[in-house]
């Protein structure tokens, strides 16, 4: 039964990443011409951040299903990041590129850390 918790989480995950990241090129305005894939960074580093909320706090096994793998797992995105990354690569932005990349590995990690120590997760 958690299989079906997981695609519920999911359903709702994938439209909040998609919205997300039209949220953040229509704050850009229509006019920007894109330079850095803002949209999946802010998803994941909101998805990263939930993450690490819901690891601070005693779930059960459905909700952990619900929220962490459906949610969380729809929410951010990875398969975006790298195709995002080599389309910066190919177009001769290697520089942001790699600043993608750090920037994407830094926040994703700080954002789960953060969530799971404001919720007592590392025994705090």
């Amino acid at each position: 039964m958690n299989w079906l918790l997981v695609a519920i989480g999911g359903a709702v995950g994938a439209p909040l990443r998609y919205l997300t990241d039209r949220a953040v090129q229509a704050h850009q305005g229509t006019g920007v011409p894109y330079v850095f894939p803002w949209g999946t960074f802010t998803a994941n580093a909101a998805g990263s951040l939930l993450l690490g909320l819901l690891t601070g706090v005693a779930v059960s096994s459905p909700a952990h299903a619900l929220l962490a793998t459906g949610l969380c797992g729809a929410l951010t995105t990875y398969s975006t990041f790298s195709y995002e990354t080599l389309r910066l690569a190919e177009t001769g932005r290697t520089l942001l590129a790699g600043a993608n990349v750090l920037a994407s590995l830094l926040t994703g990690l700080g954002a789960v850390f953060l969530g799971a120590e404001l919720t007592g997760g590392f025994g705090g």
